[in-house]
């Protein structure tokens, strides 16, 4: 990751196609000359792999604070509001039942609130982030064309090794797109063949950007490397695992999407990732732990290696978040003191006789606090209950070399897969039984239940409800639960509320359009290509 410097190079050309909002996605200004492709590549493989390594390094570092001149995406804070993991990880956790952040910096009372506007600087910043890393693939599909690549006297192993790399980088973006398409849906569509200057992008609709997004990966598959679960030399790298684990998720969500019912698909692509030989952690909390590198249940991380990554986003942020009277515990680099748990998450697993039994709770330190409700918005240390699920330790209880995060992020883990086919089965999808289904559901639950009898549930236990409360257990703090919020159809709604939800302490409904974050205002004002989401 250190090796990205080649990448920025071509970002400054690739970057400038979304020219709707130049004056805040921009890089940093280069010398002329230096805007030769054959100067970024060449006939070795060296600079292929350093200009890889940059598409796969935007979804972990970015720059820190807003006036760094290393930041690739500028006029944003680049530790926070530019950082693909901390935006990510608030605008799915803030804005649900799962977390509330106590700080007043601009935007986040929104999140907690669900009441935010197309201004919000989170969800700007996400956008950017988003299209940058759009704008990384697309600059290196359009460099490594095999014409170029035989223009520039590539071997036959440079070309062979070229054509996996691409088809990491179309799922790469591919994957941005799926973002894009759960978080805002009808968005600005770029790709490699765009013109590159000053035509504003069209806007794509939701149903031909999932058919796109379906196609691309479809179309990368063939090319990417076999799965090998566990540490190797290519850990890190977008595998055909990585690929089936996304499309398990946006099959899941098609219905939600696009009105596809997609369920059978989802329980296909879930079985090719569980067939490909990754195992479950033995204990739950190994999973976030430093060396998780590992890990046979981690199929795609957002990599953190130290000095190497340094960074306020990202795993810094989520191992900061929590008291102070565990930074040591968890051999975090601060104790920020400004996220705790809502009531909401705790109550998850209170709804179940034997949570005391449950590991995953046992993350939740109630033993910290005495205040489970947020009675205060503004205090940071006594309200709420301090979460401990992300450890800067190893397994055995070693520390890696500094109080830099070395725990990846699991962007997709083997417990996500167990949890889609489940619900795809409840779901009338085909291709797996219902006590199949029940079966992935108590291995989850067997390894996180120190009571091993009391973990199983029965035919009768297992139901959509079930599976809601199930997902928030074995998922939280993970950046997925709004998602799951809305594809159950209790995001909005006054049937289901949590803690601040609205605006108030007991919560409230919300007007239904918050289910689709707004384009940011900027693009809109800029771009008469655009259409903003409804309501906004």
């Amino acid at each position: 990751m250190k090796r990205i410097k080649f990448i920025s190079i071509i970002a400054v050309v690739g970057i400038m196609t979304f020219s709707s909002c130049t004056d805040d996605l921009n890089t940093v200004p280069i010398d002329k000359d230096d805007l030769v492709s054959d100067v970024v590549f060449g006939s070795k493989i060296d600079s292929y792999t350093e200009s890889l390594a940059k598409i796969y390094a935007g979804l972990v570092i970015g720059g820190n604070q807003g006036g760094d001149a290393e930041q690739d995406v500028v006029g944003i804070d680049g530790g926070s509001q530019a950082s693909f993991i901390r935006v990510l990880w608030n605008m799915q956790e803030l804005a649900s039942d799962d977390a509330h952040c106590c700080w007043n910096d601009p935007g986040i009372p929104d999140f907690n609130h669900i009441s935010w506007s197309a201004s919000s600087p989170w969800i700007k910043g996400s956008y950017y982030r988003l299209f940058y890393q759009i704008m990384l693939s697309n600059a290196f599909l359009r460099e490594t064309t095999d014409d170029k690549l035989a223009s520039r006297g590539c071997s036959d192993d440079v070309i062979a090794k070229v054509k996996q790399y691409r088809a990491e980088a179309r799922f790469m973006r591919a994957l941005m797109y799926e973002y894009a398409l759960d978080l805002y849906r009808n968005v600005p569509f770029v790709d490699e063949t765009s013109t590159v200057g000053s035509a504003r992008p069209k806007q794509i609709m939701k149903e031909d950007l999932f058919k796109y997004i379906e196609s691309e990966m479809l179309a990368a598959e063939p090319d990417l490397l076999d799965p090998v679960p566990g540490w190797n030399d290519d850990y890190g790298h977008a595998n055909k695992a990585a690929l089936w684990a996304a499309l398990s998720r946006l099959y899941l969500n098609a219905e939600t999407y696009v009105g596809e019912n997609r369920y059978t698909d989802c329980i296909t692509y879930s079985k090719k990732v569980i067939n490909a030989g990754y195992k479950l952690e033995e204990n739950y909390g190994d999973m976030f732990k430093a060396d998780n590198d590992h890990s046979l249940e981690m199929i795609f991380p957002c990599r953190y290696e130290g000095e190497e990554t340094m960074t306020w986003g990202g795993m810094t942020a989520l191992l900061c978040w929590g008291s102070a009277d565990f930074q040591e515990e968890t051999n975090a680099k601060g104790g920020w003191q400004g996220v705790r748990a809502k009531s909401s998450l705790f109550k998850l697993f209170t709804k179940e006789n034997e949570y005391d039994k449950d590991s995953r709770r046992q993350m939740l330190r109630t033993d910290a606090t005495t205040n489970y409700e947020i009675t205060s918005e503004s205090d940071f240390k006594n309200n709420g209950i301090p979460v401990t699920k992300f450890y800067n330790v190893n397994k055995d209880g070693s520390k890696p070399a500094s109080t830099e995060a070395y725990t990846d992020f699991p962007l997709f883990r083997l417990g996500e897969v167990y949890l889609n086919l489940a619900e795809a089965v409840l779901r009338g999808g085909q291709g797996a039984t219902r006590s199949e289904a029940i079966g992935y559901i108590n291995d989850l639950r067997k390894r996180a239940y120190t009571d091993k009898l009391a973990a199983p549930i029965s035919d009768s236990d297992f139901n959509l409800d079930f599976m809601l409360d199930e997902r928030g257990r074995e998922m939280f703090f993970e950046a997925q639960r709004r998602t799951d919020l809305v594809r159950f159809g209790k995001y909005t709604g006054d049937d289901y509320v949590w803690p601040w939800k609205g605006g108030v302490a007991e919560g409230k409904g919300v007007a239904s359009y918050y289910s689709v974050f707004p384009l940011p205002s900027d693009d809109i004002g800029s771009n008469e290509n655009l259409t903003q989401n409804e309501g906004y």
